[in-house]
């Protein structure tokens, strides 16, 4: 993995224009493609500026106050890159570092934090959006991109009261023309739109643009369109089909906005609505860490505590607690102070398994308010190939054969991005008793290529100080003797959260937690070892640690004895 390169050298390297045009078209895909106007769809978009809104949408999740504060001081930060544009010079105004950093700051994610800046704050907000208007207002391949221009217009709207109530006349009437432009180009996108977040976005967006804009009129359809992306984006059990923590926070927090403006402008909240909010503040109260966040899971951050919380506000009661939740293949372990919670789901199908990772039984652990184990994470912020290199298997705490994934990335033609396949045959079976829980996990994704099974079996005791684990590598009777006596490398890796200390000991590994609990990491396998690797979820790439234990697996073992099966234990050793 390249995560090795950034490990030694902490920084990011720099690239030419050209070579930032290619990785941004490899890995964002059609997405990625600049958007086109025909004479018809420049007819489509054309027409007369809004009267007005009758009825404004209000942010469910709190804004970043530090990152308005940031911008105020003329610093642009997205991910590993900093721009600073002094005396508040808008960020487009000169080169930007890449077209992944372009891009954010195009979707206008951080209008509200600046809104949070007092007086000057929302001067700099509106003269921002205003001198945008004025360079992009029109038409721009790059800007106007469907899941880009939804999501600017989405932000642009949770903002309304101080960008269509406030300044000159002719400025605001020119702020509703290029709204209005903007919300006529994403309706007329949506139909043959293949990215599944730029169609959620805009179903939203007109959703709310039929209450907001429009009095009403086109909600009946607008609604329609809204619940069809409710029914094949949200899995029965409230996860998202993406098998995205994160993704299924958004989506909550986006339905929340609009049955609070259902409800001000004294309209019945359709049923669909108010199932879907319930059933995805379940799996997000199942995902939600001690810490308040949530776990990196595929394409997932760790997405402020606050913003967690603000979701599970707007439920009616507590979420229930369950520990397995089947449809989106995770299963939950809590004693004490101890959760860990296991992948033994499928990957998605296309195109919702665009921005999943291969990390077949790979675990999250923690202690309390403390992270131990983890992946390689993942952020939307940090850049595109970062984002591409942590969906491998190997950047998951999980066994990998000979490099290889444990679901293989195929390419979806429709949108020209690549996504997991399998693995075949995954599940999981527990069994609680006396206070104590097995988990017996397994998956075939390694079968066709090396002959063998890969089960993963977990004990954590009734007071969680003491999680054992066996990984094992198996040939099933059905695959007969293998052709050849060849041994085959695995590794089993367990990635460290940046805030835990390492320490290597003669007969076991010391990790101590942000929190000062201690825990050790004990196995009887003989090549345990510590090696760097990065972490992603909380927007930057950092610097951290991982176990590594690896081997030579005998292709005809049943997987009962070493060198194909390796024991390990987390062991507490003390409390914070």
């Amino acid at each position: 993995m390249m995560s090795a390169e950034y490990a030694k050298s902490g920084s990011q390297p720099r690239r030419s224009a050209e070579e930032d045009a290619e990785l941004w078209a490899r890995f964002t895909g059609k997405a990625g493609e600049e958007a086109t106007a025909s004479p018809i769809h420049r007819l489509k978009i054309a027409g007369s500026a809004p009267d007005g809104f009758g009825l404004y949408p209000r942010p469910a999740a709190p804004p970043d106050e530090l990152r308005g504060e940031s911008l105020m001081r003329d610093i642009w930060r997205i991910g590993m890159a900093k721009v600073e544009m002094p005396g508040g010079r808008p960020p487009w105004s000169e080169p930007l570092p890449s077209r992944h950093f372009t891009d954010r700051v195009h979707r206008f994610d951080w209008l509200g934090d600046l809104f949070t800046q007092g007086d000057a704050g929302a001067d700099r907000a509106r003269y921002l959006v205003d001198d945008w208007i004025e360079n992009f207002g029109r038409f721009n391949g790059f800007a106007w991109r469907a899941g880009c221009t939804a999501d600017r217009v989405w932000n642009w709207m949770l903002c309304g009261p101080g960008l269509f109530e406030h300044g000159p006349e002719e400025a605001v009437q020119h702020r509703l023309e290029v709204f209005g432009r903007q919300v006529r180009h994403v309706d007329a996108l949506h139909e043959d739109c293949s990215e599944p977040a730029a169609r959620w976005r805009i179903a939203a967006v007109m959703a709310a643009h039929a209450i907001c804009v429009r009095r009403g009129k086109g909600l009946d359809e607008a609604f329609e369109r809204l619940d069809n992306e409710c029914t094949a984006q949200i899995l029965p059990d409230g996860g998202h089909v993406s098998r995205s923590p994160a993704r299924g926070l958004r989506t909550m927090l986006d339905l929340c906005v609009l049955k609070d403006l259902t409800e001000r402008s004294e309209r019945p909240v359709p049923e669909f609505m108010l199932r879907w909010i319930e059933r995805l503040g379940g799996m997000i109260g199942f995902f939600r860490a001690g810490d308040g966040a949530l776990p990196p899971f595929n394409d997932s951050q760790e997405s402020l505590p606050e913003t967690v919380d603000a979701a599970l506000s707007r439920l009616q009661a507590p979420p229930r607690r369950f520990t397995v939740a089947p449809k989106s293949g995770f299963h939950k372990l809590q004693k004490g102070e101890t959760c860990l919670i296991l992948d033994a789901g499928n990957a998605p199908e296309e195109p919702f398994g665009d921005g999943a990772h291969a990390g077949a039984l790979g675990f999250e652990l923690h202690d309390a308010e403390a992270r131990l184990i983890t992946s390689c994470g993942y952020s939307p912020e940090v850049d595109i190939d970062w984002q591409a290199a942590v969906r491998r298997t190997g950047a998951h705490s999980t066994l990998i054969i000979a490099n290889e994934d444990s679901a293989p990335f195929r390419r979806n033609e429709d949108t020209g991005l690549v996504f997991p396949v399998g693995p075949e045959g995954i599940s999981a079976k527990r069994l609680e008793e006396a206070d104590e829980i097995w988990l017996d996990a397994q998956h075939g994704g390694y079968k066709k290529t090396f002959g063998l099974l890969h089960r993963r079996r977990l004990f954590m005791s009734g007071d969680g100080r003491r999680l054992t684990g066996e990984d094992s590598l198996a040939r099933p009777v059905s695959q007969g003797t293998a052709d050849s006596d060849r041994t085959i490398p695995y590794v089993v890796r367990f990635h460290l959260h940046p805030t835990v200390t390492a320490t290597m000991g003669d007969t076991a590994i010391r990790l101590e937690s942000e929190s000062g609990s201690v825990w050790r990491f004990k196995t009887s396998h003989e090549a345990a070892r510590l090696e760097k690797t990065i972490y992603l979820a909380r927007g930057i790439v950092e610097q951290s640690w991982q176990i590594v234990l690896s081997g030579r697996a005998n292709p005809d073992s049943d997987g009962s004895t070493p060198p194909n099966a390796v024991r390990w234990a987390f062991l507490k050793d003390r409390p914070a």
